[in-house]
């Protein structure tokens, strides 16, 4: 329900009305809340996977920091530029921008067990992928017809799809553990179960900003968790804040920069995933917070921010940038669309990131307690794509689109040894399921005709009821 002290309806319909500063301030701190862990999150896994950081005695704990410090840093400043728009580049709407998922498909494989060393070929792919992205503003706008909810409930349903593995394996002690006793311990379940518990209780039972960070919460249980249970010890939290500077400035191309192609081919492929979803996420919030559609202008000015948040990031050692979607649920939630209100928490994302003792605390949560949270943000991922696809016509068109694209796309992410031959860039671009499967939707939705012919459709159905009777005696007739 509105707060009406906030302002008229009318007021708070508009993206350009300023509530008092006393209510901006914790309503613009509230949507950092809301996608905090999110946003470092990704830092985390492509650090685990690289297989650099992890221990405050690991000569390369530093470095993670620094990734976690980047992921807040670059997130206020890409939401800046949605917020407060630079000529065409931002929506000037409440966009909360952050560290994306979707490109995680993509940076594993290239990062895998490689170090440090891995980070100038993915950061020079962050970069010009960025680049590109920021170019897609140009054409968004004139191709949506071509991104029905069909291809960007998909999208996003896959996007969840690739990544829950990795929530169940930091559940079970992280891919460091597995193969030994430790890996999939009760001890390692619990701190997550605690975290999931704890999150769906808040998230269902409370209200307010209680139920908003129930993720963030969620995680604070498990943390005392693993303190009451010895997994982590307070000497390992005050020797991570110890060695962590109190202030630090972002370094330009700290890692170096390398041009690889699997690491360009793949950020400028999945650009365009990611302009999908920010083509959603724009339509949403205009939808929850003003009652009306997304203007052309909009979609492009985001889409421009989006890459050019991604490419400056890219440029300082930060992962590539993407408008969140549990955001624009909030603006739903609070009916307030005020842009200002998202400044006021950039602003503070900012100054998140310029403290790198706040990476230091983040990092030592367990990776078992960061996978409880992880299971429910992935989840969500995959919740939000079903919520997208419910506004679907599901007719038989629609529906072999749906299949073929999908069995392909999990298929291949599944069995990723069926590419063993092909050349080591299109075998990480394939494998990652999310480009064949948004290339094949696309494409199928663009060509197969609106209606499948009355031969096709007898054929199909014979085929189903046929196969119905002869598994169980019985035809059943759908509608």
């Amino acid at each position: 329900m509105t707060d009406t002290s906030l302002g008229t309806p009318e007021q708070l319909r508009d993206p350009d009305y300023m509530p008092p500063l006393a209510k901006a301030i914790p309503l613009g701190i509230q949507h950092v809340l809301a996608m905090f862990v999110s946003n470092v999150t990704p830092a985390i896994i492509v650090a685990g996977a690289a297989g650099f950081g992890f221990g405050s005695n690991s000569p390369d704990f530093p470095e993670l920091l620094y990734l976690i410090q980047m992921s807040m840093l670059f997130a206020g400043i890409a939401t800046l530029f949605q917020t407060i728009s630079l000529g065409p580049v931002g929506a000037k709407l409440p966009i909360v921008q952050g560290t994306s998922f979707a490109f995680l498909p993509i940076m594993i494989p290239l990062v895998a067990g490689k170090g440090v060393d891995a980070l100038a070929a993915l950061f020079g792919g962050v970069l010009i992928g960025g680049l590109f992205h920021a170019c897609l503003g140009l054409v968004i706008g004139k191709i949506r017809f071509a991104l029905p909810p069909l291809v960007t409930g998909l999208v996003v349903t896959m996007i969840g799809l690739a990544l829950v593995k990795v929530g169940i394996q930091y559940a079970a002690g992280g891919v460091p553990a597995i193969g030994t006793p430790e890996y999939g311990s009760l001890l390692n379940w619990s701190a997550a179960i605690v975290v999931i518990l704890v999150t769906l209780g808040l998230k269902f039972f409370a209200r307010g900003m209680l139920s908003v960070s129930a993720v963030l919460l969620g995680l604070l249980a498990g943390y005392i968790f693993a303190l009451a249970s010895g997994m982590l010890t307070f000497g390992a939290i005050s020797g991570s804040w110890s060695n962590a500077a109190a202030f630090a400035l972002p370094q330009p191309f700290k890692y170096g920069f390398e041009f690889s192609a699997a690491a360009v081919l793949g950020f400028c492929l999945m650009a365009f995933v990611s302009a999908v979803e920010t083509v959603g996420d724009v339509s949403g919030i205009t939808k929850g917070g003003a009652g009306r559609e997304a203007t052309d202008k909009e979609i492009e000015g985001a889409t421009f921010a989006d890459g050019l948040g991604s490419a400056v990031a890219g440029a300082f050692g930060a992962m590539p940038n993407t408008s969140f979607s549990q955001n624009v649920g909030l603006i739903a939630m609070t009916g307030v669309m005020s842009r200002h209100v998202v400044t006021c928490g950039a602003i503070f994302l900012i100054l998140c990131g310029l403290v790198p003792k706040v990476g230091a605390v983040i990092r030592t949560v367990p990776i078992e307690v960061l996978g409880g949270g992880v299971i429910v943000m992935f989840g969500m991922v995959v919740a939000a794509g079903i919520s997208i696809l419910s506004d679907v016509d599901w007719n038989r068109r629609n529906m072999v689109i749906f299949a073929i694209s999908l069995s392909v796309g999990l298929g291949l992410q599944l069995e990723p040894d069926a590419l063993q031959h092909l050349p080591d860039t299109a075998r990480i671009l394939l494998t990652s399921g999310l480009l064949p499967a948004a290339i094949l939707s696309i494409g199928l939705n663009l060509i197969l005709p609106e209606e499948l012919s009355d031969e096709a459709t007898e054929e199909v159905s014979g085929g189903m009821s046929g196969h119905a009777k002869g598994s169980h005696g019985v035809s059943r007739h759908s509608s």
